[in-house]
Parts: C-alpha cells; structure tokens; sequence
C-alpha cells in the first residue's frame, strides 16, 4: 500500500517477540531517548517525561493488558567494561527494575538481525546489556546455517534471600506463609500446597491467581518493609509468585508469576526463577551447577542454575544462570495521531 501517514501522526517502529510464550515489544525506532547518566537515571526521566508513550504502547488498541516492553538506549559508560546496549523495561503499571524473558529476547532479536554481528565459528556470542538492576550478560547458542538462536543463557546480578518464612494475615484469605527473593526484582514466594491454598496453576485458575497473588502483594508491601542494599528506586515488591510441584517429571517446579497491576507472566519469569534458585540455595536444596527447571502457567520452561556463590551488601548470594528460548513474531509501526482521544491507550481487565 503506497500510503503516508499524515505529518503529524506520530511513528513508533517495533519488533516484537515471545519467549516461552511471554510478549515483548522492542521499541526500535520513534521513541524519544531517556535522559540521564545511568539507567536508574532513565528510568525516572522515562516515568515522568514519556509515560503517556508507555500507555500507547502497553495499553488496548495497540496492546492489552499482560503487554510487556522493552526501551532501547545507550549502555552506561565504563571504560573498563563497555556494555553493549542499555534497556528498560515496561509493563501495564510503569518500568520494572530487570526482566529475564526480556534478556532472552532482546539477545535473540539482536543477533537474528543482525544488530549485533556474530564472528564466523562463534557458536556462543554474548550479548552485555546495561539494567536498572544492574549488567546482565546473555550468551546466544548460534546456528549459523539457519541464522537462528536455539537458546539464550544469562547471567543475572547477584540474587538473594531477602527474608524467609515470613506470614502475612490476607485479607479475605487468612495467614499466608511466604519469603522474599531479588533476582533483579523482588517477589514474594508463595508454596501453594504448603499454605492450603485451593488454586491449580494453571490456566484454569487464571483469574483467581490474579485475584489472590493482588492480595497477597498489596498486604505484604504493607506488612514488609523492603529495601534494596544499593539503591533506593529497586527497593520495592514487583509481585507474587505461586510455585507448587512440576507436572512434567523431569521438571522441578512449576510457578505462576503475577506482578505490576495484576499482570500475569505467560513464563517461568527469569527474575523470578533467580529468585527462586537463590532461596532454594539458601534454604540448602540446591547446589551450585545443578540445574532447576521451572514450568510457566502454560507449560513452558527456564532452567536456572547457580553460577558462584557471592555476597550482595549484607546478604550471602548467589550469581545465577538462566536459559529459556524466543522467537521473532512480527515487525510493527504503530500510529499515534494527535486527534485520537484513546492516543494514550486504555486497560481493560
């Protein structure tokens, strides 16, 4: 169609994925780039100066409500370790802090078309992406003669137990027992048998996990005071997270994240599944370089591992290691006119 969209219309250029089922838009081109010197810094110019562009994008028409996103910008500077690109990350209720599926698929776009050369014979290239979290570096399993990425790896910023078998009194449900993982986002971990809780995880109960994991978030951020050991913008609960026994037998967990404004992730959650490894670490039933595959909502799976173990400010952690799969789903450019009273997008749940 040989059409032009009017001059003042603005033009906002995507590519969008899945890994293991979960959504993310890449902003490629159109969207004004965040100010500041570190990512935490972007962050907050991103949250007061181009929110409205967030809706557009993460809202229905163009999005809906479990939509996930990713900004690109610059890396932050480091002579000594210059990263390759730096992101933020956004949801249906504003900009997370680190995402695993958005690594995996960021690193998947960036070396299928060619945004980052591959050297010939390089089975392995990496990938360093600059967080709000901090660097998280993926590396891709490249099949050159197909120009493919079967599988992405990274290695995640240090992840810990932040508090362990704490209880909470829902409203509406009763006591609920629960820790506190950071795996680049912290999460309250809820053991759904352990706590008597009626829910399947799976996508039968979608709403009712909706509904309880909102519950157990808001009265665990109003129970638990949360702070991050380095800064302050990354020292709050990002969701909750169900985790009960894996389906598949050759699996070990299955788990239901629900975070942001009742967003529920479609898999396993790669800071979720840090989390997880380092709780399962601390509690001591997980040993370094063995793997731990968790199952999603749907069925899909990341497998994460501990890489070395390590300390995070106070608390004794771990470096972990998480893999999972994406693929390219289409390329968009979405048309916000200045006119169109729904320009900033609408939620319904």
């Amino acid at each position: 169609m040989n059409w032009t969209p009017p001059a003042d219309t603005l033009r906002i250029e995507t590519i969008d994925l899945h890994t293991e089922g979960e959504p993310l838009r890449v902003i490629s081109n159109g969207f004004p780039e965040p100010q500041g010197n570190t990512l935490l810094e972007k962050r907050r110019y991103a949250k007061q100066n181009l929110d409205h562009l967030r809706k557009a994008l993460m809202f229905e028409p163009r999005g809906h409500a479990d939509m996930y996103g990713a900004i690109l910008t610059d890396a932050v500077s480091n002579p000594d370790d210059q990263g390759d690109i730096g992101v933020l990350f956004t949801h249906n209720e504003g900009y997370s802090t680190m995402c695993g599926h958005g690594i995996i698929a960021l690193a998947t776009m960036a070396f299928e078309i060619g945004a980052i050369d591959v050297e010939a014979n390089d089975t392995r290239p990496m990938l360093k992406l600059d967080t709000p979290a901090g660097r998280v570096t993926a590396f891709a399993d490249w099949d050159a003669a197909a120009k493919r990425v079967r599988r992405v790896s990274f290695e995640n910023v240090p992840s810990y137990a932040h508090a362990l078998d704490q209880t909470v009194d829902v409203p509406g449900i009763g006591p609920i027992t629960f820790d506190i993982g950071f795996g680049g986002a912290f999460y309250a971990y809820v053991d759904v048998a352990a706590n008597g809780l009626n829910l399947r995880l799976t996508n039968e109960d979608y709403r009712a996990l909706i509904d309880i994991g909102m519950r157990i978030k808001r009265a665990v951020m109003q129970a638990h005071a949360i702070h991050h050991p380095f800064e302050e913008d990354l020292g709050f609960l990002y969701g909750t997270i169900f985790y009960g026994r894996a389906h598949d037998p050759a699996n070990q967990s299955r788990n239901v994240c629900v975070f942001a404004e009742g967003e529920v992730d479609r898999s396993p959650t790669g800071t979720g599944v840090s989390g997880r490894v380092a709780l399962e670490w601390a509690k001591g039933r997980l040993k370094p370089n063995e793997p731990f595959t968790v199952e999603s909502l749907i069925g899909t799976t990341f497998t994460g591992q501990v890489l070395r173990e390590t300390t995070f400010g106070p608390h004794p952690a771990v470096v972990p290691e998480v893999s999972g799969r994406a693929w390219i789903t289409g390329r968009h450019e979405f048309l916000i006119a200045p006119d169109d009273p729904l320009r900033e997008g609408f939620m319904l749940r």
